[in-house]
């Protein structure tokens, strides 16, 4: 732990966080070096590495989310982003997984980048607190993600 008043507390930023800008960098290195023909599978690939890594409750979450997302957005693209499971469009970041032991946070999140059509007027939700996915709570999930990748 860095002494109090050190550049690492002045920055603001968490050994989680430090931890996951580290991931996000290799990820960006190791897409350069993709080839086009082989990015689907290589990024499947991190996705369900990642999910392995996590602790149960975050893992079995994951590994049915994963799924789900997959069932209805095929077309949806797996790779890491920040060290998480993601979902891109187009080349671009639409909805994440974070598990709740990534930021030691008490719930699991689903969310999702201003790429997903999620708007609904000025305010709306772009985050969701995820602890258990009942047939209810993976309907909403369905729901969100078939939203999401919707396109005028």
């Amino acid at each position: 732990m860095p002494a109090k008043g050190s550049r690492d507390e002045a920055e603001g930023f968490s050994a989680e966080e430090r931890a996951a800008m580290r991931e996000r960098a290799r990820e960006v290195r190791a897409a350069s070096r993709r080839s086009a023909a082989t990015s689907r599978a290589d990024g499947t690939a991190d996705v369900l590495a990642k999910i392995a890594e996590m602790p149960d409750a975050d893992r079995v979450l994951a590994e049915r989310l994963h799924a789900l997302i997959l069932e209805c957005a095929p077309g949806l693209e797996p790779r890491t982003w920040y060290g998480m499971p993601a979902y891109a469009l187009e080349g671009h970041v639409l909805c994440f997984f974070q598990a709740a032991a990534k930021f030691k946070a008490r719930y699991a999140t689903l969310g999702f980048s201003d790429q997903a059509r999620l708007d609904d007027g000025d305010l709306w939700p772009t985050t969701y607190a995820l602890r258990a996915l009942d047939p209810a709570t993976e309907a909403r999930v369905r729901e969100l993600v078939t939203r999401a990748i919707t396109r005028d």
